[in-house]
């Protein structure tokens, strides 16, 4: 099975925003991905961003099942339905990812704390890009 990390942040928020992600199979990683992604947008917008990006990476391996390791309990509980997607930016991105979904035979969203260790490398590698200039 294929598992995704992902990441997003903004200083400032809104402020300064990059992504940081990883795809991986059976702890080995596969990919690793980092980019800064605009100027001035909020840690949600860039959170699915990141998913976005994961999604797409991931479906360069696989297209059958996939686990998705999020730390933005937002997010999450949008995509399993639990939480009601109000905001109109990030309605558009939460579709986005429903369209990207087709892709695959099932994924799962996960909920994982910032210091999981391959979550802590998605968050290095995206304050990596913020710290350059």
């Amino acid at each position: 099975m294929i598992y995704t990390n992902s990441d997003g942040g903004a200083r400032g928020n809104p402020g300064p925003r990059a992504i940081g992600v990883i795809v991986r199979k059976e702890g080995e990683i596969l990919t690793k991905y980092s980019a800064k992604i605009g100027k001035f947008v909020t840690n949600n917008v860039a959170e699915y961003e990141a998913l976005i990006k994961a999604l797409e990476l991931a479906s360069k391996y696989t297209d059958k099942e996939i686990t998705c390791y999020l730390d933005s309990e937002l997010v999450v509980k949008q995509l399993l339905g639990e939480y009601r997607v109000k905001n109109e930016k990030l309605l558009e991105l939460f579709l986005k990812v429903q369209e990207l979904q087709e892709r695959f035979e099932k994924i799962i969203y996960k909920h994982v704390s910032r210091w999981d260790n391959f979550q802590q490398i998605v968050d290095e590698l995206l304050n990596e890009e913020l710290d350059r200039r």
